[in-house]
């Protein structure tokens, strides 16, 4: 019943590169395509704290939380926790309060 639909000129375009990587597909068929071996693979991103600026801060602050290290060091969330609880096994601060992540630390009084 109904005619073929004309196509826009949007869709012209993408059937004539379809067809002419088709036809570039050809001439390279009896070559492989390298792959890498293994799959893919994550890359390990280790981000450094500066100690010494995070210290100064730290030791200026009543309480610490692990948000309020890391806009202040402008490093990832996780960094900064990382960094906490690194300095909590040290006994450099101690865990006093919060929940579910959002932890309040304070600095040890020697």
């Amino acid at each position: 019943m109904g005619g073929s639909k004309n196509k826009s000129p949007a869709q012209k375009q993408k059937s004539q590169q379809k067809e002419s990587s088709k036809k570039s597909g050809e001439k390279n068929k009896g070559q492989k395509k390298d792959k890498s071996e293994g799959g893919s693979s994550k890359a390990e991103i280790t981000v450094l704290v500066n100690e010494e600026q995070a210290m100064k801060f730290i030791k200026n602050s009543k309480v610490i939380t692990i948000q309020e290290l890391a806009r202040h060091l402008g490093v990832k969330i996780s960094a900064s926790s990382t960094f906490l609880k690194k300095l909590s096994k040290d006994g450099t601060v101690k865990k006093v309060g919060g929940f579910s992540g959002h932890h309040i630390y304070q600095t040890v009084s020697a």
